[in-house]
């Protein structure tokens, strides 16, 4: 199917630098767009021109209405709607104009993050799961943000397990705070990056928001609070059991951590996991997975987390293989062994026969 569509002013900042956002409709939708001198020309199934056609109809009702997209949001709206099928460019602009961020703008950039901030909005629990750089923990801190801007919470409380990615840091000098803050830092990084440096240490000194290791959540009950529990694979089980029931009235709690980067002592399990296995039929709280599609750092991260992952999996293949020959062998022992044992047996049922033959029983009774 083709169908032309008519060049409206301004419509070329749609296509983005070199075209790159004409490259993503394309891959993404399954069509071809040709800019002609009068027109721009769609080609594809009919669905797919029909979509595509909406994504230009909603980029032109989105500029009369004044509305301007920052560095880079434009190419993950688009992203987001080349994987999601429901998703409309104007929808997702306005769901991110609805939702107030402090300073930033903040866009998901992947079909997987939009479905993590809508999850968040329709859940008052939400497991977020994956590898480093997919935005787990900066969009549930700046979900946080938008709620207590909002006034529908009146407070933030983060938290996280203090555990060293392998080294071990000793006894640090300082206050309890000064302590515990070296872990806590990505927490805080994100707040600075949402808000102004002067409204967040205000926010701090009046415990509008409040950062503290996990072991300080026992015995509390958190009402009227956006909780987050960062680094979630680092928690024992009775850690994580201790802060899923820590929810009170008009609460929500978004619990993130990567599975493959677990730093427990080898003899615990994270409490993550066991998390996993255990509320995922609970109704009222939901899981979102990550993916290396979904990380938004550099783009050698994704590369890098695609290495590791096939590495982990030619070595279950290579274990798997190596174990094949001990069963095999194992199966022979057996076998020997049976045969070995019932040889034997024979032999000692046929030397019984021989002894009974050479002494026959008696009938009477010597005189």
């Amino acid at each position: 199917m083709k169908k032309s569509i008519g060049i409206t002013p301004n419509i070329e900042t749609l296509f983005g630098t070199r075209d790159e956002n004409v490259r993503v409709l394309e891959d993404g939708l399954n069509v071809t767009i040709d800019l002609k001198s009068n027109s721009i020309e769609l080609e594809g199934a009919a669905r797919d021109v029909s979509r595509a056609e909406q994504v230009f109809a909603d980029y032109e009702s989105l500029q009369r209405s004044g509305f301007t997209f920052n560095n880079g949001d434009l190419n993950s709206m688009l992203r987001v709607l080349a994987g999601d099928p429901t998703s409309t460019l104007k929808g997702l602009a306005e769901a991110g104009r609805q939702r107030s961020f402090g300073r930033r703008t903040v866009q998901p950039k992947s079909p997987n993050q939009h479905r993590y901030l809508e999850t968040i909005e329709a859940h008052d629990m939400v497991f977020g799961v994956g590898p480093a750089g997919t935005g787990k923990t900066y969009l549930a801190v700046a979900m946080a943000i938008s709620a207590l801007l909002a006034k529908r919470v009146n407070r933030i409380i983060l938290a996280r397990p203090a555990v060293e990615a392998g080294e071990r840091l000793g006894f640090l000098p300082g206050t309890l705070q000064d302590k515990i803050d070296p872990y806590l830092r990505p927490l805080y990084d994100a707040l600075y990056d949402m808000l102004d440096p002067e409204r967040v240490d205000r926010y701090l000194e009046k415990n509008v928001i409040e950062i503290a290791p996990i072991a300080f959540m026992r015995g509390r009950t958190l009402n009227d609070s956006f909780v987050i529990l960062d680094e979630a694979q680092n928690t024992t089980s009775e850690q994580m059991k201790m802060f899923v029931t820590r929810l009170g009235f008009n609460s929500k709690a978004v619990i993130t951590g990567d599975i493959t980067q677990i730093d427990l002592p080898s003899a615990r399990r994270s409490g993550l996991l066991e998390a996993i296995d255990v509320l995922k039929g609970v109704e009222g709280l939901a899981f979102v997975h990550f993916d290396e599609s979904d990380v938004v750092r550099h783009h050698l991260v994704q590369r890098i987390i695609r290495a590791y992952d096939e590495h982990k999996t030619r070595l279950a293949e290579q274990q798997q293989i190596l174990l094949l020959p001990e069963a095999k062998n194992g199966e022979a022992k057996n076998s020997e062994l049976r045969e070995s044992a019932n040889g034997r047996a024979n032999a000692a049922e046929a030397r019984s026969r021989e002894i009974a033959s050479e002494f026959p029983a008696q009938t009477g009774i010597e005189e």
